[in-house]
């Protein structure tokens, strides 16, 4: 059976069970998501793996429209005015993990460089999980994206202020 590609950073801690659920829900999905056989936009994963996630606590976001985007705060300003926000593909206030599912744009636009900045800054996160391609146009995206983080942790130079980055690929 095929499974799915996890790293979690940073490479001294375990995998918590809030993790492995996350872990869990895309290995469930596998057969329909999986990357060397697919090749759905990133909005169609977040659709299939949706219900699971909603089963394991999450908020997700349904579709683009502002009333259903999954808005987590940034900075707050006069009278605890809301200033800035980020939007995440989905977000577990309990958990406070952060979830973003990218497709073809993962590496080639470095958006999950952009989806960490955005956690790094988000109020009330202390975990963000990244979904990216296993492939993309031939292109092995996941390990591209572990050969970052494997440069961002060992060179020690930009600590995050994160207890863990989950990189799945599918």
């Amino acid at each position: 059976m095929a499974s799915i590609e996890w790293q979690l950073y940073p490479k001294n801690i375990t995998c918590n069970t809030n993790l492995k659920n996350i872990i869990d829900v895309f290995q469930k999905h596998l057969n329909e998501i999986d990357s060397n056989n697919h090749q759905l936009a990133s909005n169609d994963v977040l659709s299939i793996v949706t219900a699971d996630l909603e089963a394991i606590g999450y908020k997700v976001e349904k579709s683009k429209l502002k009333s259903d985007k999954i808005t987590v705060p940034v900075l707050y300003g006069r009278n605890g005015k809301l200033e800035k926000w980020f939007d995440a593909d989905a977000y577990n206030f309990d958990e406070k993990t952060v979830i973003e599912v990218e497709a073809g744009r993962a590496v080639t636009n470095y958006q999950f460089l952009k989806d960490l900045f955005e956690a790094t800054v988000m109020s009330n996160v202390d975990y963000c999980a990244i979904a990216v391609r296993n492939i993309y146009r031939e292109s092995p995206d996941f390990e591209m994206v572990i050969q970052f983080m494997d440069t961002l942790y060992a060179s020690n130079k930009l600590v995050l202020p994160l207890k863990g980055v989950l990189i799945i690929g599918y």
